[in-house]
């Protein structure tokens, strides 16, 4: 076939790292010539072009073209994490109706290939109804997305829910995990009840509809998750590990991509400015990513943490991270001046370019796996403080199974932040660097041509191209490539 007619729908999670992610993976697949609709919401698409050079950027790929869908809720609505799943349900009611006019036959450009997060598991049922191939995008760990298979059989095993409070007893029945996981490092709703809680049935929801998709994406590659890739392909074959992405579409590119930002905030650029003016390695950068809400008591701990520990840092602080009623500006003001000499706070950082940066030596992180992998990319030991989801067992695997930094999970001490900072930047600094500029180098080779990260990328392409739209008394046939 000609596959030129090959047109793929990529509709994301409404968050800034799963955009960002998408892209990624939409811009390869326009430099192979596939044509490519980007379903994003109104508000976030607004923001996107706003605060980044994402229009400018995609206008050279002429079967490109952005779309969007409301939300379905009102503009003051605050989006943040703790209306997570509201925002979900909201744009489920918005995003139902308008997948099935998407892939109707009878638009003009009739829809070959649907790609959207596993958390939509009801475009998998559209798509099949429609009889267009869905291919899930989750952008989480490998880590945990194996978990999620297991939850299940935890569940069966009768080791969910948890009994007593032993947060650090070792979690039985999990392949490639016994001995390493304990109960505090899955993701933080396996701690509450599963038949009640919204984000344990909507992952039940997913892990149901995997099975009945054309394919799994997962941004990594097999030298760092092998073992859980490898859990993952026993329950489902089809499934293409093609990251890093930023690496991959680097290397499609032949071109750096610092200057290239699918930011849905203001990056402040000074921040590189400021550190041009540091020494090698002496910085550490300090961001919880775009989601994470903290109070102004752990704010403080962080700051005499960082402060006592006289390592020069630069922070991200977003204008809508504090939690309560804190005047932002005022706290911000005061934290600014405080820190002169040592620290440097900005709202938002081009962190691709803040992580390449020779002056910053370590990377303080809420352990999200776009920054987590942004990290191994530029060979960047980490101190991880996460707190959803894949954040906690990635934290656990970059302390303990990659050996690349510390975990600080459920910690928020002055005391321990200036520590385990010292640790980082001094004490332990050349083990940590030792074995992530290892990881580093492994994944520059993923995505070189023979690596597999590439050749999985072209696995995917082509299968893309296989997949024909031919309507015959209502019904589809799929040609298939196998590989």
């Amino acid at each position: 076939m000609d596959h030129q007619t090959s047109h793929v729908l990529i509709f994301p999670l409404p968050l800034q790292s799963t955009i960002n992610s998408n892209l990624q993976l939409a811009e390869l697949l326009c430099l192979a010539g596939l044509r490519v609709t980007f379903l994003n919401t109104n508000h976030n698409q607004q923001r996107l072009v706003g605060n980044s050079n994402v229009e400018s950027r995609f206008k050279q790929y002429p079967g490109f073209r952005f779309l969007t869908i409301s939300d379905g809720l009102p503009d003051e609505h605050p989006r943040t994490v703790e209306q997570f799943g509201d925002i979900i349900s909201s744009l489920q009611t918005m995003a139902e109706p308008f997948l099935k006019q998407m892939l109707s036959a009878l638009v003009k450009e009739p829809v070959t290939c649907v790609i959207l997060d596993g958390l939509f598991y009801y475009g998998v049922d559209i798509g099949n109804e429609m009889g267009v191939p869905v291919i899930t995008f989750d952008t989480i760990s490998p880590s945990c997305f194996w978990i999620y298979l297991c939850l299940p059989k935890l569940i069966e095993a009768g080791v969910l829910p948890f009994k007593g409070n032993d947060l650090d007893a070792l979690v039985t029945h999990l392949p490639a995990m016994e001995g390493l996981v304990r109960r505090r490092d899955l993701p933080h709703f396996c701690l509450l009840d599963y038949k009640t809680d919204q984000s344990s049935q909507a992952v039940f929801k997913e892990i149901e509809r995997i099975p009945k998709a054309h394919g799994l994406i997962l941004n990594s590659f097999e030298d760092l998750d092998g073992p859980f890739l490898s859990k993952v392909r026993s329950y489902f074959p089809k499934t293409y590990a093609i990251g890093p992405l930023p690496l991959n579409l680097k290397t499609r590119l032949d071109a750096p991509l610092l200057s290239s930002s699918n930011s849905m905030w203001e990056e402040d650029h000074t921040s590189i400015k400021w550190l041009d003016a540091q020494s090698k390695g002496s910085v550490i950068y300090v961001s919880f990513g775009s989601l994470l809400v903290v109070s102004r008591d752990e704010i403080m701990e962080f700051w005499h943490g960082l402060m006592n520990s006289k390592v020069k840092f630069l922070w991200v602080m977003r204008p809508n991270m504090l939690k309560g009623d804190v005047s932002y500006d005022q706290f911000m003001k005061e934290l600014v001046e405080g820190c002169k000499g040592i620290g440097y706070i900005v709202s938002w950082a081009p962190q691709k370019m803040v992580l390449a940066h020779p002056s910053v030596g370590g990377f303080l992180t809420h352990s999200g796996w776009n920054s987590t992998l942004e990290s191994i990319i530029e060979g960047k030991p980490m101190i991880c403080w996460p707190q959803y989801v894949d954040q906690r067992v990635t934290s656990r695997l970059v302390n303990e199974f990659w050996k690349i930094g510390l975990d600080m999970k459920d910690i928020c001490d002055r005391f321990v932040v200036e520590k385990m900072v010292k640790d980082l930047m001094e004490t332990k600094k050349d083990e940590y660097k030792k074995s992530v500029e290892k990881l580093s180098k492994l994944a520059k080779l993923s995505v070189q041509e023979g690596g597999l990260s590439y050749s999985n990328l072209d696995c995917l392409i082509n299968d893309i191209k296989g997949l024909t739209r031919t309507v015959e008394n209502g019904k589809m046939h799929n040609n298939v490539t196998s590989y």
